[in-house]
């Protein structure tokens, strides 16, 4: 893979944000939206500054882009991202259908400022009854009724 100097700078901006962030009191990430060599959105971690685990600077990134370009759809845009993700923000960027992701820190560099997901990974690979928090069934028959409409649903938005 090429990398040109425009994707320098662009994770170069990121590296910014995470560095921003901490100065704030918020977590060593950041991350930008790129989408026709523009920077549409970028944002840090804010977990701790928002009292929200969810709050990582690629799920911010993406929220933000999505309500720059109105859509949920990111096809066409490149994440710059100051380290590589763990498995909530690769949901997220999968989800969004972003083409790309550049990053900066490995897994193992966060790890090692005690920044461990790890363990995600295992517990994935685990069966449900053997991950740490308990994942239990119950009124699936009852649940069925939203998928029922939803198959039903002619005007769904499909995503």
């Amino acid at each position: 893979m090429n990398i040109t100097e425009q994707d320098k700078a662009f994770m170069r901006e990121a590296i910014r944000l995470a560095s921003e962030s901490v100065k704030q009191g918020g977590g060593p990430f950041g991350a930008v939206v790129v989408k026709d060599g523009k920077i549409v959105a970028g944002s840090s971690n804010r977990v701790t500054l928002d009292n929200d685990p969810t709050a990582h600077a690629e799920v911010n990134a993406i929220r933000k882009a999505c309500r720059v370009l109105g859509t949920f759809d990111l096809s066409g845009c490149t994440l710059y991202t100051s380290c590589e993700p763990c498995p909530m923000c690769l949901g997220a960027i999968y989800w969004a259908h972003i083409d790309r992701i550049y990053y900066g820190n490995t897994r193992k560099d966060a790890r090692d400022i005690e920044f461990a997901d790890d363990f995600i990974y295992d517990e994935m690979g685990k069966p449900l009854a053997e991950r740490t928090v308990p994942i239990i069934p119950m009124l699936r028959d009852e649940a069925q009724e939203s998928f029922r409409l939803w198959t039903e649903k002619a005007d769904k938005t499909e995503y």
